[in-house]
Order: structure tokens, then C-alpha cells, then sequence
């Protein structure tokens, strides 16, 4: 009686398709509004920093700046949601390459990526697409096309 375990069954397309795009819009679209929440955020004063002791001290005003702003970015959810969501795409991303091959994931995540931050750049800030971005994002999905059609010779 041969007791070894079943291979799992491979995800179906769809769900790597799904998988591809769900990583692409959390890293893409989301990067602007976290930039636009870090360019238009106003940090509230932070008594300590202006302290003598922390003053005299060049690495501990440093610290305490970087520590101040870093926590002041996180309490704002402009900042924090789109953030989460960027990093919860980076765990679905790794999620992903255990079970798809790493040489199709990659670069379709990324260009998946790049798309979408084009996508979001105009949502965000009304920013006009070019003609040559147009071109570049055409020749990133040819791109994402070829490596496919390559993997299923």
C-alpha cells in the first residue's frame, strides 16, 4: 500500500490571472496615495524634539526625528491604508511564487505593477497619460505576452 502523499493540484489559470492582477493594482495603484499622503502631510510638533537634552545630541535627534515621522505617517490613514494594502500585495506576491514559475511571475507582477501606478498616477492626480507611456505600457503587456507564449512551448 503505497501511503505517500497526493500531489496538490496545480491552481487553475484563472487563478493565477487573478493572482497576477491582485498583486499588481496593491503594489501599483496604491503607490499614488501613499505618495500623495506623504507630500501633503503635516506632522503635529513634538515637544521632546525640541528638548535640550535631545538637542545636545546629534544621533538621538535624528532617531527621535525619524522615529516621529515614521509614527506620525502611520497614525495618518491616508497614508496607512494604502500602505497596508501595498504590503498585503507583497505577501499574496510570495504566496505566489510557491506555486507559479518565479521566471513568468516576476516580471508580470512588476509590469502588472507599473501599469497600474499609471492607472493610479491619473486617478490620484489627473495626471494625462503621454502617447509614449501608452507605447510603453503596449509593449510591457507584449512583453508579458511573449514570456507566457514562450513557457507553453
Amino acid at each position: 500500500m503505497d501511503t505517500t502523499p497526493s500531489p496538490e493540484p496545480a491552481p487553475s489559470i484563472f487563478r493565477y490571472i487573478v493572482g497576477f492582477l491582485l498583486i499588481g493594482i496593491a503594489w501599483g495603484f496604491t503607490t499614488p496615495f501613499i505618495r500623495a499622503a506623504a507630500r501633503t502631510h503635516s506632522p503635529p510638533p513634538h515637544p521632546i524634539l525640541d528638548s535640550s537634552s535631545v538637542k545636545s545630541s546629534w544621533i538621538k535627534s535624528k532617531f527621535l526625528g525619524a522615529f516621529f515621522g515614521v509614527l506620525d505617517l502611520l497614525r495618518n490613514p491616508r497614508y496607512a491604508i494604502p500602505l497596508v494594502i501595498n504590503l498585503t500585495g507583497s505577501v499574496w506576491f510570495f504566496l505566489l511564487i510557491g506555486k507559479a514559475e518565479l521566471s513568468l511571475t516576476v516580471p508580470i507582477t512588476n509590469s502588472l505593477a507599473f501599469l497600474f501606478t499609471v492607472f493610479g498616477d491619473w486617478w490620484v492626480e489627473r495626471k494625462v497619460i503621454s502617447r509614449d507611456t501608452w507605447i510603453g505600457m503596449a509593449l510591457s503587456l507584449s512583453g508579458i505576452a511573449l514570456c507566457v507564449q514562450s513557457k507553453n512551448k
